[in-house]
């Protein structure tokens, strides 16, 4: 018996041994934490044709069910809507009577309101700064004077309305100035910054003196010259609140490495939070009318982003992950462009739709998971 008890604790010797002598199970990392969400965070879309598409009598759902726009993206938790104003603009769409009619139903319902002033009757952008035909011939002096005024008379119709502006775009995608020639930068003009700067400077001080609690925007498109742009206006000492920026990977990069990259340097160098100002991206490379398209190819895409509401769902949450992670909580929102741009003027319009499949609504303007994820997701 003595003999068969000194061999079973042998035996369970050997068994603790072998057990402590085993690796220990792997444990999986755990994911990266990312920063909570800044309570000022901007979830926006950029409702521009909203006036034009809802006077045509274009309905527009959520799950399928017929719903006003607006309460559509006030119900997805958006918090701030974007509206560009044209100087004069031929049928009176984006006219300054026009946005602030329509702002006023936006603010009932809770909305921060960003205004994006072109200085242009028409698109200002990186190809076009065209002054508006009124300031066609004036001075430069003259000039300054109207941006001054013609920037305080926009701040001061929207707080007759009873709305105070969270924020004031001077100019848009202004990668070469704007208000062309006199405020024209770059290439050979690159000797003009001082002008640009004293243009610029005029419309931040309308802002301010109109309302001292509105911040201001200087709105460039890309980042490749990002640092050499906002280096100018620093040695300009021109003085204002926000950095925003367009991205668009059909444009810009279909790296979003590379963004997060650059973004990270100018917040670091420039002290200055950042606002994408300007993205889409396209639930299919479909049409739903016969207007050319901006983005109809897969070699348009960034690759892990395939053109499906899963994939624009997707790179919605990377990109809202990618301001999450930047530093010092700099990364103050992002904006969708036109998410209810449809094919409102019919399926065989040739004047219709340039990006109807970068909309946050399907071809039955029913709104998509995106949507949701721009609102709500952290």
């Amino acid at each position: 018996m003595k003999r068969v008890l000194i061999l079973l604790g042998f035996v369970a010797l050997m068994s603790a041994c072998s057990k402590s002598s085993s690796p220990d199970p792997v444990t999986p990392p755990l994911p990266p934490v990312l920063a909570p969400l800044n309570t000022d965070f901007i979830r926006g879309v950029d409702l521009s044709f909203s006036p034009e598409i809802l006077s045509a009598g274009t309905i527009f759902k959520d799950n399928n069910q017929a719903k006003d726009l607006v309460q559509i993206c006030k119900d997805k938790g958006l918090n701030t809507v974007r509206l560009r104003v044209w100087h004069t603009p031929i049928d009176g769409h984006s006219g300054l009577a026009e946005v602030v009619d329509f702002a006023k139903n936006l603010n009932t319902k809770g909305f921060n309101i960003w205004l994006d002033i072109h200085y242009s009757d028409s698109w200002a952008d990186p190809a076009n700064q065209t002054k508006p035909a009124a300031w066609k011939n004036a001075s430069f002096t003259d000039l300054k004077d109207s941006v001054y005024q013609y920037t305080s008379r926009c701040i001061q119709s929207f707080k007759t309305a009873g709305i105070n502006l969270k924020m004031v775009q001077i100019g848009n995608e202004t990668n070469s100035g704007f208000l062309w020639d006199l405020g024209k930068v770059g290439g050979s003009f690159d000797s003009n910054w001082g002008n640009y700067a004293l243009l610029l400077k005029e419309g931040i001080r309308a802002v301010k003196d109109n309302s001292s609690t509105t911040k201001t925007m200087i709105h460039l498109a890309g980042f490749d010259s990002a640092d050499w742009f906002f280096g100018n206006l620093a040695t300009q000492n021109v003085s204002y609140d926000y950095i925003g920026l367009s991205y668009y990977p059909v444009w810009h990069s279909k790296s979003l490495d590379a963004l997060s990259t650059s973004l990270t340097s100018l917040i670091n160098k420039y002290q200055k939070p950042i606002i994408i100002a300007e993205t889409s991206y396209p639930f299919t490379l479909l049409w739903n009318d016969f207007t050319n398209n901006i983005v109809g190819t897969t070699s348009q895409l960034i690759p892990a982003y395939d053109a499906t509401p899963d994939g624009q769902n997707a790179y919605t949450k990377a990109l809202i992950d990618l301001m999450r992670k930047l530093p010092n909580q700099q990364g103050l929102g992002v904006c969708w462009w036109a998410p209810e741009w449809v094919s409102f003027k019919g399926t065989t319009a040739t004047n219709g739709s340039s990006a109807e499949n970068l909309t946050l609504f399907d071809f039955s303007n029913n709104a998509l998971p995106a949507l949701s994820s721009l609102g709500s997701y952290q």
